[in-house]
């Protein structure tokens, strides 16, 4: 039996928090009912992140208190740009994060991770209260800014250089799609996007790559996209179709056998969950064994972003998806 455990990120539950669907006490519960861990969005669900008040505090420790959750990871965002004529210095950023460390540790959670382009700059620095706080750093890979992006690069080198227990990564399992998620596809067919770029990106998935991959080796001449596929963009739908395709990629999963020994977390990602009870784009069974067998025995989180594809007039199927996502996991987990 696999040792991963499971936990659901509250980026799930967004549509439900914003909505006043659910609060904080109500995601609580539902968390206990799944025995789930809970991976936090604090600057979406803590009102007045990094700086909250006392009583916002005394809330959440009474929620704490009570229903006694496992508190796995707290997502950050260093808002690099908070300001329309220029971006944070890197003191300015490194303040910040210094700020994110230290709620993290008071709400109780072990780890803190940090969006993709976190500056590396900010790293070892922030390294000393990380430490004093007991709290790992980690940045998330994402897909579009996987590990051959400059800027994970950048964070890399610094990781490797510190070689602290207190630094780390959090892998997005965005980047082993298998083809490009159907609910997007639906999502812009519906505004008009036409099916010659739907197919063309489809055939790219079909071939065994992706499109981040493939276009970056058939563009010429510092262009985004291939000639031919250029030919077939009639509208900014399929202008953004075609961008937005580049976010889903199809890594091998033993890219991650060098790093295997710096992963602290896991985000499972999810965009749709189907009638029989496996994510479209994303082969869990084939994650989960070679996680298993790498050795990696932290959480795997379930991120469902099929959120943002709702059709218009329709329900947003968060709760629903999530569940599916989980009770899948519990399976592949011999649970």
């Amino acid at each position: 039996m696999s040792k991963i455990k499971r936990s659901i990120s509250m980026y799930s539950l967004q549509d439900q928090y914003a909505r006043g669907k659910m609060n904080l006490e109500d995601i609580f519960q539902y968390l206990n009912e799944l025995n789930a861990g809970l991976e936090l969005i604090s600057d979406q669900m803590i009102k007045g992140t990094p700086d909250p008040s006392e009583e916002y505090l005394a809330e959440w420790d009474r929620l704490v208190s009570v229903y006694r959750p496992t508190l796995v990871c707290n997502d950050v965002f260093i808002n690099t740009c908070l300001y329309k004529n220029r971006t944070l210095t890197l003191k300015e950023s490194t303040d910040l994060l210094i700020k994110e460390i230290k709620l993290t540790s008071r709400l109780g959670f072990p780890m803190l991770r940090m969006v993709s382009n976190t500056p590396a700059g900010i790293i070892e620095p922030a390294l000393p209260y990380a430490i004093e706080n007991n709290v790992i750093l980690t940045l998330e890979i994402h897909a579009g800014m996987s590990f051959d992006d400059p800027l994970t690069q950048d964070y890399i080198e610094v990781m490797k250089k510190l070689n602290s227990p207190y630094v780390g990564l959090t892998v997005d399992t965005g980047i082993f799609c298998k083809r490009h998620p159907r609910v997007s596809t639906n999502y812009f067919r519906e505004l008009g996007t036409n099916e010659e770029v739907i197919q063309y990106i489809d055939r790219i998935f079909a071939s065994g790559t992706d499109p981040k991959r493939y276009f970056a080796k058939k563009a010429v001449d510092g262009d985004k996209f291939p000639e031919d596929l250029k030919k077939l963009i009639k509208n900014n739908n399929d202008l953004e179709y075609a961008l937005f395709s580049t976010g889903y990629e199809m890594s091998d999963y033993h890219i991650l056998d060098e790093y295997i020994p710096y992963i602290k977390h896991i985000h499972g990602k999810i965009y749709e969950m189907t009638e029989e009870g496996v994510e479209y784009s994303i082969s869990y069974d084939e994650i989960i064994d070679y996680l298993t067998k790498a050795g990696y025995e932290g959480y795997i989180s379930t991120e469902y972003e099929g959120n943002r594809f709702t059709l218009p007039d329709h329900p947003i199927k968060d709760k629903e998806n999530v569940y599916a996502h989980q009770m899948m996991m519990k399976k592949y987990l011999g649970e």
